[in-house]
């Protein structure tokens, strides 16, 4: 919106200062070209109006979006930088033996951080099994949503996503501290002890904070921490998440299967449907268009395993 509003100042500008040169030239300017020019000048402040009124609306949405074409439609992040498309999320549950869309549900939400805990109870109802592991892409890393999973007896396999900043740096990140769990300890790559110190809430989460005061003699210190010391924390639920991580250390090939089995329903639809946009608008129109798109796949996937007949014969019963 500031780049839009900012793009017709500067056009005012260029309109403006070419009716100060028609003026300077007098009769020798076409009246014509002068009222052209003060037309589009009132037709741009007619244009801020608008857009000072469409955004003082998107201001007052909760969270500061406003889509003109579909008005439940919202900002998606797509893979390129600073890039993104309006429109819907689609989240997916396949079953990797037969590739198979056993739940689905269209969302407005452009991040998938916050979709884990309910797509894959979802996912555990529909099949109605009591245990469930699942795979899926480091998108869906929270450490709160990996926590419902665990206590509600699902298994979940993902990567975690690589923020460090002192990694990033080139200097040790967490991975590189081993927790000694009897004894409550990180051991850093100096093999120094690192202590518990205190406990202090954030977020909602209970965080425990280690360190030691051997840092400031250690020759790895420059390849370790800027400041006086090097300081882990460690949320209480912790050891659920480096569950999550030997899993995937067990099995790095589970994240291979993860695009084979994800990703193939999601080609196939896109070709099908032309590798356009919905045709629906809103959000529940959005999900019944989808709803028909995962039957047909269903259909056409259960006939090219099992046959029209035996297909058909289990309809009737």
């Amino acid at each position: 919106m500031k780049r839009r509003l900012e793009r017709i100042d500067e056009s005012i500008a260029r309109y403006l200062s070419q009716l100060e040169t028609a003026d300077r030239h007098g009769d020798a300017v076409p009246e014509a070209k002068v009222e052209r020019l003060k037309g589009k000048i009132e037709k741009l402040k007619e244009e801020i109006v608008r857009l000072n009124e469409i955004n003082a609306e998107m201001m007052k949405s909760e969270d500061k979006q406003i889509s003109l074409s579909d008005p439940d439609a919202r900002s998606m992040a797509t893979s390129g930088k600073d890039t993104g498309i309006v429109g819907y999320n689609v989240q997916i549950a396949v079953d990797t033996q037969h590739h198979l869309i056993v739940a689905h549900e269209v969302t407005n939400v452009g991040s998938d951080r916050h979709q884990l805990a309910s797509m894959a109870a979802q996912t555990r109802s529909e099949m109605g099994v009591d245990t469930l592991n699942v795979v899926t892409d480091r998108g869906y890393y929270d450490s709160q949503e990996i926590l419902a999973c665990e206590e509600a007896g699902i298994a979940v396999t993902l990567p975690k996503p690589l923020t460090s900043g002192a990694k990033a740096a080139g200097r040790f990140g967490k991975q590189d501290f081993i927790y000694v769990a009897a004894e409550d300890i990180y051991r850093c790559p100096a093999g120094e002890r690192l202590t518990y110190r205190f406990t202090v809430e954030e977020h909602g989460r209970m965080l425990r904070r280690y360190w030691t005061t051997a840092c400031q003699d250690c020759a790895l210190k420059a390849q370790c921490t800027t400041g006086p010391e090097r300081r882990i924390t460690r949320w209480e639920h912790e050891d659920v998440l480096e569950k999550v991580q030997q899993r995937l250390d067990q099995d790095p090939n589970k994240m291979t299967l993860r695009r084979q089995t994800a990703e193939h329903p999601f080609g196939t639809i896109k070709a099908w449907m032309g590798a356009t946009h919905f045709l629906m608008r809103r959000r529940y129109k959005v999900a019944t268009e989808m709803a028909l798109n995962v039957l047909a796949y269903n259909m056409k996937r259960v006939i090219a395993i099992l046959g029209c007949g035996p297909l058909l014969q289990a309809i009737q019963t």
